[in-house]
């Protein structure tokens, strides 16, 4: 392997390390608050974005569900398609768009306002068009991506999967959620096994 490629794989840890550091810069406590109390009231949750953000979005409808906040990712193509017939009124919708104008979602924030869907955006761009069209918008913040030219989603899905963890952490508060809970739902593999461990 050359020694620039070791380089560049070793720096990759410290870009992500700083990214999530700087990050708690960023909180805003009454925008996060209002976020989880949306999607604790919630009586289904869609999540939406496309590429690296959107594969972030499948794994916050996957942790929704293991808290038992019934959850799916909404493909944007799908979408337009009659996917978002899922969601209904006094529901959330959460878009992941790190530059907030993603073509491709601007219909389905329309949808959602016309069915009167909350709608939580994270976001870097606050004054992009999912920003603010939203309820509630998250910032996400972004160092630079690991890769040479700063062009891959790399530390920015990183960074979006950092948020998304908040949240889950925070509504497993906020709910007062058991782990007997989730030993219920997930009996299987190690995790299953240690939690209905007699």
């Amino acid at each position: 392997m050359k020694k620039e490629s070791l380089e560049a794989a070793r720096n990759a840890y410290k870009i992500e390390s700083e990214c999530l550091t700087e990050m708690l810069a960023y909180f805003d406590e009454e925008a996060f608050s209002k976020a989880v109390a949306l999607l604790k009231d919630a009586t289904r949750i869609g999540t939406c974005g496309c590429g690296h953000s959107g594969i972030m979005c499948q794994h916050f409808s996957h942790l929704l569900c293991c808290i038992e906040r019934p959850s799916r990712f909404i493909s944007p193509a799908e979408a337009v398609h009659g996917a978002t017939g899922f969601l209904q009124e006094g529901d959330v919708m959460v878009f992941a768009s790190r530059g907030g104008k993603t073509k491709e979602l601007l219909p389905i924030l329309d949808i959602c306002k016309q069915k009167k869907v909350s709608v939580i955006t994270i976001t870097e761009n606050m004054e992009s068009p999912l920003a603010e069209g939203a309820d509630v918008v998250l910032k996400q913040y972004v160092n630079r991506e690991t890769d040479k030219y700063n062009a891959q989603g790399t530390t920015s899905s990183t960074a979006l999967c950092m948020i998304f963890h908040t949240l889950q952490t925070a509504l497993i508060e906020e709910t007062d959620y058991q782990n007997e809970q989730f030993a219920l739902i997930h009996p299987g593999g190690a995790v299953g096994e240690r939690l209905n461990k007699k």
